[in-house]
């Protein structure tokens, strides 16, 4: 790789020196974008679809087939946003996102380290069962963890929806295979200059892992926004509901106004939107660097 590298500087070089551009490699499409192109459009049409049933009208969300509405009625958002406490939703859905982020990023970093650092007895076989428990589906654990909430009299309160995703063995996991990447030369020099391991891992560890802090900061983020079923159980005011479970009361039991239904669930994926697209660069280096395939 250097060696090319290496050979393409000198190509443009001699180019210079004669007096004309260097070259540039052809970019001819990859035979892989003939599946990639129509992925990406099965992928995208349902959020197209969305976005179109969020300006039409009530009468043009029920024609089939469906078809481009006859014009923009943002009057759809509007009428989201005041049918319920839409602002109060969206703020218990960040409060919630935003204390599981950091949650994650303090416990898991320091699980996380645990495990690839610091030998204990049964180090492996503890992680091992960490590692299982990613195959227990969420609803056989529901109800032990609803009892665990009631005991510590969190249930109807945001700390319901906080406490269970401070920690996720993903994030140790991710955390872990990182810290193994790691050289231990550096953890040796800070310690000789007196540094403890809390130190050492707040001053020379994470600094060098911002992909990876970011990846872990981006998907629990989307987990804990997007979840609807453990709030369906948890809380029951409509002051302490999240987003997603806010945007259930615009459904009734015979009538759903569709196109106000789908503006605020056009607005409440904005949020979400955003921090991918910023994000997204982040996810392949962390990928490189703790060795995930």
């Amino acid at each position: 790789m250097a060696d090319t590298a290496l050979a393409r500087s000198r190509g443009h070089v001699r180019a210079a020196e004669q007096g004309r551009p260097p070259r540039r490699r052809s970019r001819r499409p990859s035979p892989l974008h003939l599946i990639l192109i129509p992925l990406s459009a099965v992928m995208l049409a349902p959020l197209i679809w969305m976005v179109l049933l969020s300006i039409s009208t009530e009468a043009e969300t029920r024609r089939f087939p469906p078809g481009l509405p006859s014009g923009v009625h943002w009057q759809n958002y509007l009428d989201a946003w005041h049918q319920g406490p839409f602002g109060h939703w969206l703020l218990n859905s960040a409060i919630v996102s935003v204390s599981c982020v950091i949650g994650n990023l303090v416990l898991c970093s320091l699980a996380g380290y645990a495990f690839a650092r610091i030998p204990f007895l049964g180090n492996r076989v503890l992680f091992v069962v960490v590692l299982a428990t990613l195959m227990v589906p969420f609803q056989i654990v529901m109800l032990p963890t609803l009892i665990v909430m009631q005991h510590l009299h969190l249930t109807d309160t945001l700390g319901a929806l906080i406490a269970p995703n401070l920690a996720t063995p993903f994030g140790v996991f991710l955390m872990r295979q990182f810290f193994t990447t790691v050289p231990k030369e550096l953890e040796e020099a800070a310690r000789i200059d007196g540094a403890g391991r809390l130190r050492t891992l707040a001053s020379v560890l994470l600094p060098l892992m911002g992909p990876t802090l970011a990846t872990l900061s981006v998907l629990t983020f989307l987990n804990v926004w997007n979840d609807f079923l453990w709030p369906l159980i948890a809380v029951q005011s409509p002051g302490n509901m999240t987003i997603q479970l806010g945007l259930q009361n615009f459904q009734g039991q015979h009538f759903t106004n569709w196109p106000v239904l789908m503006a605020g669930t056009v607005t409440s994926q904005i949020p979400v939107l955003v921090l991918f697209v910023l994000a997204q660069r982040f996810f392949v280096r962390s990928i490189a660097s703790s060795g995930l395939k």
